[in-house]
C-alpha cells in the first residue's frame, strides 16, 4: 500500500468519525431542544390538572434554576473530564427525570421531578457547543454552531402543537414518555461514536464552589419565590434568605480566586465582551418568561385558546427562534461583525414586549400570532450569537467554563424571572379579584370558596369549574349569573396580572438593549491570550 493510499483511507475512516460525531452532537441537541419546545404550550393544562396553578411560578423557577446549576457545574466537569464523559452521565439523568415526570401525582411532585430532569438537561447545550468549539475554529466554527440549530428549528415546527395535541387528546404524560426513545438513542450515539478525550491528567473538582454556587443561587431564588406570595416582601424570611444568598455569593466569589480548578474562572468574568454577553442575557430573560411561559396563559385562560391551538400559534416564532441561528452563523463568518445584529435584535423584541402590555381578552388572536413570530424574529439570533462571541472572547482552555458561565446566567434570569413575574402576577390578581367579585359571594362565601377563588385553575380546568358552580349554588339562588359574573371576575383579575407580567417584561427588556448597546466589537480570528495557560 503506497503513503498516498495510506492517507486516502486514514483520510476517509478520520471523516466518518466526524460524521458520527456530528451525528450526535446534533441529535443531543435535538434531544435537549424536545424538552423545552414540547411543553410551552402544554404547561398551563399540566399545572391545571395537578392543581398547581398556585404554584405557577415555582413550576417554572426551580427547574430553571436546576438547568443553571447544572449548566455551570458541567461546563467544567467537561473541561477536566472530557465532554462525553459528562455528556453521558447528563443524559442518563435526563433519562430517570423524564420517567419520574411521567409519574407524577401532584404538582410539588412534578416540580421535584422536573428539577431533577433539567439538571441532566441543562449542560447538554452548553456541551454540544463545546464540542464543536473543540473541532473547529474561526469562520468553520460559526458555521457548524449556527447549523447546529437545524435540530432544534425543525422540531419546533411540530414541538407546541404536538405538546398541545397530546394535552388535548391523550395525556401530557405522553410527552414524556415519548422523550424517553429519544434520550435512548442519543445516549447509545454519545456513548459510541463521540470520542473520549480528557483535558487533563490529575483533574481536580471545585467542590467548596459548586457548593457555595448552589446555597448562593438557591436561597435567592426562594427569596423571590416567597416574596409576595408565601411571606411579604420586607419579610424576615425574604430578607434574612436574601442576606445569605449575598453573603454567599461573596464568599463564592473569593473562594473562585484561589481555587486551582475553579468553576467559574474570574479570567472569564473580567471579560468585558462576556460580563456584556451574560448581563444582556441574564435581564432578557424576564421577556422570554413573558413570552414562553405567561403569554400562553393569557391565550388559554383568558382568550379561550385550546392548548392545540397556543401550539400552532407559537409554532412560527419558535421556528424563527430556532432557525435564524443558522443563516447567522454564516452572516457572522462572512461579515466578521455582529453588533449590529445584537441591536437591531433587541430593539425587535423590546417593541414586541410593549405591544404585549396592550393585550386583553377582546385582542384579536391574530394579533398575537403576528407578536409572537416577530418575536421570534427578534431573539432567533441571539443564542448563537453569544454562543460564538463568548467563545471567541476567551481561550480555548476555557471553552467549557465560559458556555457553562454563560448559560448559568441566563437560566439564572430564566429562574428569577417567574419568582419576580409570579410574585407580581399573584398580588395583582388579588387586589382586582377582591374589586371586581359580586358582593354576594364575598359576602356569602365560605373560607375555603373564596381560596379557590384565588387560583386562576378554573379558566383552565373542567373540574375546577364544576366545584365552584356547586359552591356558587350554595350560596346563591340565582346560581348561573353569580357564577357568570364570578368567571368573569376571574378571567378580568387574570388579564390584568398578565398585564403587570409584560410590563415587567417590557423595562427588563428595555434595560437589556442599553446594556448591549456598550458590547466592544472583538474579531473572531484573533486568538486569545491565556493569562492562566497550564
Amino acid at each position: 500500500m503506497t503513503t498516498a493510499q495510506q492517507e486516502t483511507i486514514e483520510g476517509t475512516e478520520t471523516g466518518k468519525k466526524t460524521t458520527m460525531a456530528l451525528v450526535a452532537v446534533f441529535l443531543t441537541y435535538f434531544v435537549y431542544s424536545y424538552f423545552f419546545q414540547i411543553l410551552l404550550a402544554a404547561f398551563p393544562k399540566m399545572a391545571a390538572d395537578l392543581d398547581g396553578m398556585s404554584l405557577y411560578s415555582w413550576g417554572v423557577a426551580i427547574p430553571s434554576l436546576g438547568l443553571a446549576f447544572s449548566m455551570l457545574i458541567t461546563g467544567k466537569l467537561s473541561d477536566l473530564y472530557g465532554r462525553r464523559a459528562v455528556l453521558i452521565g447528563l443524559l442518563a439523568v435526563c433519562l430517570l427525570g423524564a420517567f419520574w415526570c411521567a409519574f407524577a401525582s401532584n404538582f410539588v411532585m412534578l416540580i421535584i421531578a422536573r428539577t431533577f430532569l433539567s439538571i441532566g438537561q441543562g449542560g447538554l447545550a452548553p456541551l454540544c457547543f463545546s464540542v464543536l468549539g473543540d473541532m473547529y475554529e474561526g469562520g468553520e466554527r460559526s458555521r457548524w454552531i449556527g447549523l447546529l440549530n437545524i435540530p432544534a428549528g425543525g422540531f419546533a415546527l411540530i414541538g407546541p402543537t404536538l405538546g398541545g395535541w397530546f394535552t388535548d387528546h391523550l395525556s401530557w404524560r405522553y410527552i414524556f414518555w415519548c422523550g424517553a426513545p429519544l434520550l435512548v438513542l442519543s445516549l447509545l450515539m454519545v456513548l459510541f461514536c463521540l470520542p473520549s478525550r480528557s483535558q487533563r491528567t490529575k483533574p481536580r473538582i471545585d467542590s467548596t464552589g459548586a457548593l457555595l454556587a448552589a446555597i448562593a443561587s438557591s436561597t435567592m431564588i426562594l427569596a423571590f419565590s416567597m416574596a409576595g406570595s408565601m411571606y411579604p416582601w420586607m419579610s424576615k424570611q425574604v430578607l434574612g434568605l436574601l442576606g445569605v444568598s449575598i453573603i454567599v455569593w461573596v464568599i463564592f466569589i473569593r473562594a473562585e480566586k484561589g481555587a486551582e480548578e475553579p468553576i467559574m474562572d474570574l479570567q472569564v468574568l473580567k471579560n468585558r465582551a462576556f460580563i456584556t454577553l451574560s448581563s444582556a442575557g441574564l435581564f432578557s430573560a424576564f421577556g422570554l418568561v413573558g413570552l414562553a411561559y405567561y403569554y400562553p396563559l393569557l391565550m388559554e385562560g383568558v382568550q379561550g385558546v385550546t392548548t392545540t391551538g397556543t401550539g400552532q400559534i407559537m409554532t412560527p416564532g419558535n421556528v424563527l427562534m430556532n432557525f435564524l441561528g443558522v443563516p447567522t452563523g454564516f452572516i457572522l463568518a462572512r461579515t466578521k461583525r455582529y453588533k449590529w445584529i445584537f441591536i437591531s435584535s433587541y430593539a425587535l423584541t423590546l417593541a414586541i414586549m410593549i405591544f404585549l402590555t396592550f393585550f386583553n381578552a377582546s385582542t384579536p388572536v391574530s394579533w398575537g400570532f403576528m407578536a409572537f413570530t416577530l418575536a421570534g424574529l427578534g431573539m432567533g439570533s441571539i443564542p448563537t450569537l453569544n454562543t460564538l462571541v463568548a467563545q471567541y472572547a476567551v481561550p480555548k482552555r476555557l471553552l467549557g467554563v465560559a458556555m457553562g458561565t454563560l448559560y448559568f446566567s441566563v437560566m439564572i434570569g430564566q429562574a428569577l424571572a417567574p419568582a419576580i413575574l409570579g410574585s407580581a402576577m399573584n398580588m395583582t390578581y388579588n387586589s382586582t379579584l377582591q374589586k371586581s367579585l359580586p358582593a354576594e359571594v364575598t359576602q356569602l362565601a365560605d373560607q375555603a370558596t373564596m381560596k379557590s377563588l384565588g387560583n386562576s385553575r378554573v379558566l383552565l380546568s373542567e373540574s375546577g369549574m364544576e366545584t365552584l358552580r356547586k359552591s356558587i349554588n350554595k350560596i346563591s339562588s340565582n346560581g348561573p349569573a353569580v357564577l357568570q359574573q364570578t368567571v368573569s371576575a376571574i378571567r378580568l383579575s387574570l388579564e390584568a396580572s398578565l398585564r403587570m407580567v409584560f410590563i415587567i417584561g417590557a423595562i427588563a427588556m428595555l434595560l437589556t438593549f442599553l446594556i448591549i448597546l456598550t458590547i466592544p466589537e472583538i474579531s473572531i480570528d484573533a486568538k486569545v491570550e491565556d493569562k492562566k495557560a497550564p
